[in-house]
């Protein structure tokens, strides 16, 4: 049985949508504004980098939620976390790739995820890709389906993951045996690419690509990319194969057909030769 999709939630509202939609249209004016242009570059505590633009256009889109639904919570990379029990939470990552955005490289995006509280838990409910350079967006939610720039979008079908074209940000995330048990995928895998944060997500849902596999994510890293795979027809679990809930549990493996999902998960665990 298919774990928990968000496609089984409850349709969301199209004003939400329409409202994540400003959002991502209020920080791609900022993100554009700074684009190969030279700004500081700030390292944080995690020795990752941050710029003015990933605080600014984060900055503009929680001004926005305050104003509009000042009920709704707000968790962002950059600003941290207000009324996190909220029934409604908005995901921000305001530029997830910012590795690539300082080198002047279009594989970025801006991630708005808006996540529904289910009991105890918040699950991701829609999700905004954007790439404020290219001007393609990717939009996701149950009730919606996944749209990329408004047109219905859809995962292809692979029957295996010796047929997969497997993406991961890097290797590098891969800590203690993680990295051998991702190496039995990508060692089965057709075709390997790296480095591109969010966008491969984005293109998963729209059918070029196959697989990813991802570890050391953060919540604001996946809120949005679940809801965006889910509703195209795709599936996205742990690498355990349960359901991506707002939580502690960092792994994701994503994949357009059910098929190479569940034989990713078995290499995972060992249990393919």
């Amino acid at each position: 049985m298919a774990p928990w999709s968000s496609r089984d939630a409850a349709p969301c509202p199209p004003e939400f949508i329409e409202f994540a939609g400003h959002l991502a249209d209020a920080a791609g004016k900022v993100v554009r504004q700074y684009f190969r242009q030279p700004f500081e570059i700030i390292t944080k505590a995690d020795e990752s980098p941050v710029t003015i633009a990933d605080r600014e256009a984060e900055r503009v889109m929680r001004e926005l939620i305050e104003a509009t639904y000042p009920e709704h919570g707000i968790l962002g990379e950059e600003h941290g976390t207000v009324r996190g029990d909220a029934e409604y939470v908005w995901y921000l990552d305001p530029i997830d790739g910012t590795k690539s955005f300082i080198s002047g490289i279009p594989l970025f995006g801006t991630l708005i995820g808006l996540a529904k509280k289910d009991g105890d838990i918040h699950r991701p409910w829609m999700g905004v890709i954007d790439q404020a350079v290219s001007g393609e967006r990717w939009i996701g939610a149950p009730g919606h389906g996944t749209t990329f720039n408004g047109q219905p979008t859809h995962v292809r079908r692979c029957p295996s993951v010796a047929d997969a074209t497997l993406f991961t940000t890097s290797p590098e995330y891969f800590l203690g045996d993680r990295l051998e048990k991702y190496q039995r995928v990508e060692d089965t895998a057709h075709l390997t690419r790296y480095g591109t944060d969010c966008y491969a997500f984005a293109v998963l849902s729209s059918g070029h690509i196959d697989l990813i596999v991802e570890a050391g994510l953060n919540v604001y890293d996946y809120c949005a990319v679940v809801p965006v795979i889910e509703n195209a027809g795709g599936i996205v679990t742990d690498w355990q194969g349960n359901p991506k809930i707002l939580d502690d549990e960092n792994t994701i493996v994503a994949a357009g057909d059910a098929a190479t999902h569940a034989e990713t998960l078995k290499l995972l665990a060992g249990q393919v030769p």
